[in-house]
């Protein structure tokens, strides 16, 4: 009797054995396959740009690349801040993301605002990065496109476009270089 109740024991551990060895020659068999559809070094080196901010001066902006799309950097004025936050919440006409200009930028560095240069009608580019751009009723960007004009932090505040220019992550890396994506 002994020997017929070891017997099972004795098989099922040289069952569990061989799906073992199986499982894992069935996964170094896949692993190629499954490897080969990540993102090559080029797709991963432009998910994430670090910008050095040192060279913007106050009230000046520069556009960046990342991602294929433009990266609006601002350097605002305390005007432009405070013209940013006087505005009412309820003032804006993004319904669904009516931000105050606080959550729109990093806590201590609010001087600093970061924006996807994309109008949010049809994609167009707005003006307002160059001195010399207009920079529509509210101080901030205009497009000419469609005449949608967005304040000095990026809401909508007039036209066509349906929300605010999108905030992209990003994060001070030190105090004059910060990392987007």
């Amino acid at each position: 009797m002994a020997a017929e109740t070891e017997d099972p024991n004795r098989r099922d551990v040289l069952v569990m054995t061989a799906n073992a060895f199986a499982a894992v020659g069935a996964a170094s068999l896949l692993w190629p396959f499954i490897h080969q559809m990540n993102p090559d070094a080029g797709a991963q080196a432009l998910a994430s740009i670090e910008v050095d901010l040192a060279p913007v001066k106050e009230g000046q902006a520069i556009t960046v690349m990342w991602r294929g799309k433009p990266l609006f950097i601002r350097n605002r004025t305390k005007d432009e801040i405070a013209a940013a936050r006087k505005t009412a919440l309820a003032e804006l006409p993004d319904v669904i993301e009516p931000a105050a200009d606080t959550a729109r930028v990093k806590a201590g560095k609010e001087n600093w605002l970061v924006l996807v240069g994309i109008c949010t009608h049809l994609g167009c580019i707005p003006k307002g990065q160059s001195l010399a751009d207009t920079k529509g009723d509210f101080g901030g960007w205009f497009c000419p496109c469609h005449g949608s004009h967005y304040d000095t932090s990026g809401r909508i505040r007039k036209g066509p476009a349906p929300r605010n220019l999108d905030v992209p992550p990003y994060e001070f890396v030190s105090d004059s270089k910060i990392k987007i994506g």
